[in-house]
């Protein structure tokens, strides 16, 4: 377990760490190390029983200040789940996907225990907003390595967030309720691959940030990962001037932000009712 978890860890980064001698690497570690999206399922259903046992445990992650501002909601109605489909239909393996969840953020349920409970809501500012967010993102990584250790696959949906006043429509969420991500299940059709990831040089830190050597570990990661994962498709330049040799990574990245992506979403937070100053 110890070799396989090592192994794992250097294809993921091309620097793993040296690992302690004795006593941690676990199936669970490994599974985690090895774990990637899965967008093909089998013809499969999930079941009931099985989706509400993973939200159990999802939710059981933690919480800012124990203030649980994060729901979870399971797509049953097939007319609900036809329309979700239809406003991320750019992503139609979506469609295929035998459950599909979406986990909001709720800063409503806390501004509703204040009225409660006779008390003012005086932070009414972006840390409410933030501490909701970042709540239901911890529930969203929690579902999924959750749902990887009982065998199931799965691939989270930002794209919900293209369509964020639509969803919001489709799933009723009040005010101060909003979708952070969803989440496809199912069971995998194939096992998933591991995709190379960012050297831990360049993101683990040690007493303070530091980007030396910087520019040199992207070109070397670019190198690499297109080694082993080159995109099959190329994004567009959005001044759709020239064009590159070594498409890796970070051109893929630069591109798919050289174009206005969610431009409205912090108009339809506000919309919602927070206050982001």
């Amino acid at each position: 377990m110890q070799t396989r978890l090592r192994d794992s860890l250097d294809i993921r980064y091309g620097d793993a760490p040296e690992l302690p001698d004795t006593g941690t690497a676990t199936a669970a570690l490994v599974g985690m190390a090895e774990r990637g999206s899965c967008r093909r399922f089998a013809d499969r259903p999930v079941g009931d029983a099985t989706i509400r046992m993973l939200c159990a445990v999802a939710l059981a992650a933690p919480s800012k200040s124990d203030l649980q501002q994060r729901d979870i909601i399971v797509l049953r109605d097939a007319r609900t789940r036809t329309a979700l489909n239809d406003l991320v239909a750019e992503q139609a393996w979506i469609a295929a996907a035998p459950a599909f969840l979406v986990v909001c953020a709720n800063n409503r349920r806390q501004r509703l225990i204040h009225h409660w409970r006779g008390h003012p809501f005086v932070n009414d500012h972006l840390d409410a907003f933030f501490n909701a967010a970042v709540d239901a993102g911890i529930a969203l990584a929690a579902f999924v390595a959750a749902a990887e250790a009982a065998g199931l696959g799965c691939c989270p949906v930002s794209a919900v967030r293209n369509r964020a006043k639509d969803v919001s429509d489709l799933l009723g969420l009040p005010d101060h309720v909003f979708p952070v991500a969803g989440l496809a299940l199912g069971w995998p059709a194939a096992p998933p691959r591991i995709s190379p990831r960012l050297p831990l040089a360049v993101t683990v830190h040690t007493d303070r940030f530091d980007e030396t050597g910087l520019a040199e570990a992207v070109d070397r990661y670019d190198r690499g990962r297109a080694a082993v994962q080159p995109y099959a498709t190329r994004r567009p330049a959005a001044d759709s001037g020239g064009t590159v040799a070594d498409y890796g990574w970070s051109e893929d990245k630069a591109r798919q932000y050289s174009r206005s992506e969610r431009a409205g979403f912090g108009r339809f937070i506000r919309n919602k009712g927070f206050d982001l100053s």
